[in-house]
């Protein structure tokens, strides 16, 4: 359940017998040919995905992360990292206010690892109160899925072409690009990375899509991997 569709009356009776939910975190960056938006439409679709049959009240994503090695891509958006602790330290705080304490944070972005530390020194903070974070992508029944079917996946490759991240009129090669040199553009600017892949858009490695079949196969583990998330492991 979007908590948008709760007022907060419904809210505070509710954390009364659950109080557990969902924080979706995502990015707004280059994705190839797919959306900007893809981190966080994907963060979001699998939280509520997940979250649906049990009721649990899922907050809006988080859209903007730290993407700063993509600066150079039109549309890129990026926090700081000191400006992404305090977003990140905020949002948890008005969550325990309101009576959550059990707070699945499902992150869409693996730029946005540092929030785990942030998380970690909250919790100190706030003893009564447990937070997972939850990478969905490569969780380890969903990447296991992804690999079986296509090894060769990567950012902005097929593995993150979803009928919800196309863009209408927009076509997808249908080649597969090489490997980038991840460790080449860790060394450089966001200028230079840009320049390293601007033959494949931004492709890391693969195709750039496959068909839906295969996205609705790794969907299905996705979603039932979060949920078992949501349902087990709290302390």
């Amino acid at each position: 359940m979007h908590i948008n569709a709760m007022n907060w009356a419904q809210v505070e009776e509710r954390v009364k017998h659950d109080d557990r939910c969902i924080l979706p975190i995502g990015s707004v960056e280059q994705h190839a040919r797919l959306s900007l938006g893809t981190d966080m439409i994907l963060a979001e679709k699998v939280s509520l995905d997940a979250a649906e049959p049990l009721g649990v009240p899922v907050f809006p994503v988080v859209p903007y992360g730290l993407a700063s090695s993509f600066e150079d891509f039109p549309g890129t958006v990026s926090f700081s990292l000191r400006t992404y602790i305090g977003v990140i330290e905020d949002i948890l705080d008005s969550i325990y206010r309101s009576g959550f304490r059990r707070i699945l944070i499902v992150n869409g972005h693996g730029g946005n690892t540092p929030a785990g530390t942030v998380v970690s020194e909250w919790l100190n903070r706030n003893r009564d109160a447990s937070v997972k974070m939850h990478d969905w992508w490569r969780a380890p029944k969903t990447m296991g899925k992804v690999l079986e079917i296509d090894n060769r996946a990567s950012h902005a490759s097929w593995m993150e072409n979803f009928p919800w991240t196309r863009l209408e009129g927009v076509d997808q090669p249908d080649h597969a690009v090489e490997r980038a040199d991840y460790a080449g553009m860790a060394r450089v600017d966001a200028g230079r990375k840009r320049a390293m892949l601007e033959a494949t858009e931004g492709n890391y490695q693969g195709l750039f899509v496959r068909p839906d079949e295969d996205m609705l196969a790794i969907w299905d583990v996705a979603v039932r991997e979060t949920r078992d998330e949501l349902e087990n492991g709290w302390h």
